[in-house]
Formats: structure tokens, sequence, C-alpha cells
């Protein structure tokens, strides 16, 4: 009852309005350009561009600049890869099974990787949620744009966010000295830390995207990667009950976000009002991300399938579905990967009682 109670609690705001607004700007303001020049699909490239604003945003304006600079050269790296993995299958003469299996495994290595160079980077949100994200939806869209105008969006974007991050200098009451972080010194344990971190999302997004294309391919349902992301969601945390609640809060606030999302496909978006949508998800999102993950997935679920259908057009009843397949799906693995280290000690004690 006690986690119940904690799944529906909600913490005290701490002027989460503010990194909400940047975060929401720096994805309308780059979107709604591409919808203006009519080049929707370049948008993905944008869209994940932009979650470089997402970093650093309780820090003085320095040290978020640092924060966000890493975070937006890594979500680079990772979207030029993505942009070399979507080009793999035709140049290789690859069948459809062949390079989705190809994909799952190039995502699981990101997953992995991208945790480790989180943690290596103290970056927060820690994870690789976004990479993971980013690099699969990416490397799934079927028709690729010029390589050199994906890229430049994603760069012109992540300035966008850098400065935007910063923007508030102007106004002299919201002034931070301008004091560059102190060097990144690792102990031994950090570094033990960030490998096993990287060791159990290579795990769960494996396990996660292995299962979710196996079965897709048998029940005829696909967005594999969506398993992959939700997998690592209950990762993070410092306690096994606090990382079990967020698998747990993925899955209903899916289905709440889901039901958001029906809602807004009937009323018929004209573009420009799909990127209005998107950037007031992506404030709800910032808003609660912290306080409340039941009430933050509820704008992200949206804000996730609505970029996708901007950029992919495609059946939406079938996204729906696919989307709460594959969350059960990972949520339900990403809980076993939790949970497994703890049963098999347990397993080890009783054996050594015995």
């Amino acid at each position: 009852m006690k986690m119940l109670a904690e799944m529906f609690s909600i913490g005290p705001g701490n002027k989460d309005h503010h990194p909400a607004f940047r975060c929401a700007v720096g994805v309308f303001v780059p979107l709604i350009t591409l919808v203006l020049l009519n080049r929707l699909d370049l948008a993905i490239f944008a869209s994940f561009g932009a979650f470089t604003g997402i970093y650093g945003r309780g820090e003085p304006h320095a040290v978020r600049f640092v924060l966000q600079l890493r975070a937006g050269l890594l979500m680079l790296l990772v979207i030029f890869m993505a942009a070399l993995a979507a080009r793999m299958g035709p140049v290789w003469g690859l069948d459809a099974a062949t390079h989705t299996w190809l994909l799952v495994l190039a995502t699981t290595l990101v997953a992995g990787a991208c945790s480790v160079a989180i943690s290596w980077l103290r970056l927060r949100p820690a994870g690789s949620l976004f990479h993971i994200f980013a690099f699969a939806a990416i490397a799934s869209i079927p028709n690729q744009p010029p390589l050199w105008q994906g890229m430049l969006v994603a760069v012109l974007t992540t300035v966008f966010a850098l400065l935007v991050g910063f923007s508030s200098r102007i106004i002299a009451s919201h002034r931070t000295p301008w004091t560059r972080p102190p060097r990144i010194r690792r102990t031994r344990a950090e570094k033990r830390t960030a490998w096993l971190e990287g060791s159990g999302y290579l795990v769960a997004a494996g396990l996660a995207g292995s299962l979710a294309t196996w079965a897709g391919g048998r029940l005829g349902f696909g967005h594999n990667y969506w398993a992959m992301v939700a997998a690592v969601v209950p990762l993070v945390g410092h306690t096994t009950r606090h990382r079990v609640r967020r698998g747990i809060q993925r899955i209903i606030g899916t289905v709440l976000g889901l039901l958001v999302l029906a809602a807004v496909l009937l009323i018929g978006l004209q573009p420009w009002q799909t990127v209005l949508v998107m950037a007031l998800c992506q404030f709800g999102a910032e808003m609660f991300i912290i306080r409340q993950y039941l009430l933050a997935q509820v704008f992200v679920t949206p804000l996730a399938l609505v970029s996708t259908l901007l950029v992919v057009p495609a059946s939406p009843s079938a996204l729906l579905r696919d989307r709460i397949i594959e969350t059960v799906i990972g949520a339900a693995v990403g809980i076993a990967v939790v949970l497994a280290p703890g049963a098999w000690r347990r397993a080890r004690q009783s054996a050594t009682t015995a």
C-alpha cells in the first residue's frame, strides 16, 4: 500500500516551469521552422537535437552550458550513427528481417555505451533512454533525407538549445556567476558503477528488443525499439522498490497518454498545430518528470507518437496498439532485470544454507 501511495503522490515544485519553458521553446522553434519550410522529413533530427535542453536543468549558467554541450555532442554522434545505420540495409543488400535484427543489436550496443558515457560525463538525467530512442527511431526511417541535411538540422537545433539554455542571463535577477565547473575526477567505485550500469542497460535493452522483434514478427506488430526504451526505465533509481515503481508507472502513464493521443488524433490537426501540441507536451513532461513520473508519461506518450506520425505517416490505431504492447514487454523485462540480482543472491544463500 505504501508503494501504491508513492506511485500516485507528487513532490513539491521547484521552479520547474523554467526548464519546462526552455525545453518547449527548444522544440517548438526548430519544428515550426521546418513546417514553414515544408521539410517535415527533417523533423525527427530537430526533435532529438532539442533533447540537449533537458540536461543541466537546475545548474548555474556556466555549468549548464558545459553539461548541455557534452550532452549535445553525444546526441549528435548518436544521430549520425543512426543515419548511417539506416543506410546499412540497402548498401549491404540485406533483407528486412536481417536489417531489423542488426538494428536491434546496434541499438543494444548504443544502450550500453551511452549509459557508460552519461555516467562518465556525470550528466543528468542518467541513463541512455534518449539515446536508445534517437538511434532506433532515426535508423528505422525507411526513406532517409540527405545525410548532410539531417545533420545540419540536428547541429543547428543543438546550438539553438544551448543558446536557450543560458538565455535568461539577459535578465539581471536570473543571472548566475559564469564559473567553469570543476574537472571531473572519477573514483574507482564510480568507474565500477558506470560499467555495471552499462551492463544492465545492455542486458535489458537486448532482451526487450529481441523479445519484441520475435513476438512482433509472429503477431504482426512493430516498433520494437519502444520495448527497448521501456526496458531501461526501471534501471534508474536508488532502490529496487523505486525502480520497480518506475516500471509500473511507465505502463500506467502510457495507457493514460494513449487516451490523450486518441483524443488529439480525433481532432485532426494541421502540421503547425501538431508542432504546438508537441511543445505543450514537452512542457508538461519537464514540469512533472522529477515530481511525478506517471503524470510525466501522460505527456511523453503523445509527444513520442505525434513526432513519429509527423515524419512517417502511419495508421494511428496500429501505433496505439504497438505502443502499449511494446511498453508492457519492455517494462516487464526491465523489472525482471532489476529483480534478478536479488533473486540470484537469495537463491545462492538458500543453497549455501541447505
